[in-house]
């Protein structure tokens, strides 16, 4: 299938205020997530490697100990296994691609 409508896709809220509809394609997962203004992401890690990618609004990531806010346009790289924990600002949109597939985000 390759062509996809997002909205056709199944959403569901992942961490209080972050609903998210996943792309699957054997290797990857594409997340795009509506994250509600105020909404936070705990401190974890995991074995995926991430890039998060701001559409729209102004998201703060630390990783590793590091804080940015990051806005439509700036693009964060956090490798497997580094801590790494969110707070959206405002309200936002964002996709994070993770290597090797979410199996946890199959929904």
């Amino acid at each position: 299938m390759p062509f996809i409508d997002l909205e056709s896709l199944n959403e569901k809220e992942v961490f209080p205020g972050y609903k998210g509809r996943a792309i699957h394609t054997g290797t990857t997962t594409y997340m795009y997530w509506k994250v509600n203004a105020g909404a936070e992401v705990p401190a974890h890690s995991h074995k995926h490697e991430q890039v998060v990618n701001v559409l729209q609004g102004i998201f703060e990531l630390t990783v590793d100990g590091q804080t940015k806010s990051l806005e439509p346009g700036k693009v964060a790289v956090i490798p497997s296994n580094v801590k790494h924990s969110g707070r959206a600002v405002t309200y936002c949109e964002l996709l994070d691609v993770f290597y090797p597939e979410r199996e946890d985000y199959k929904f």
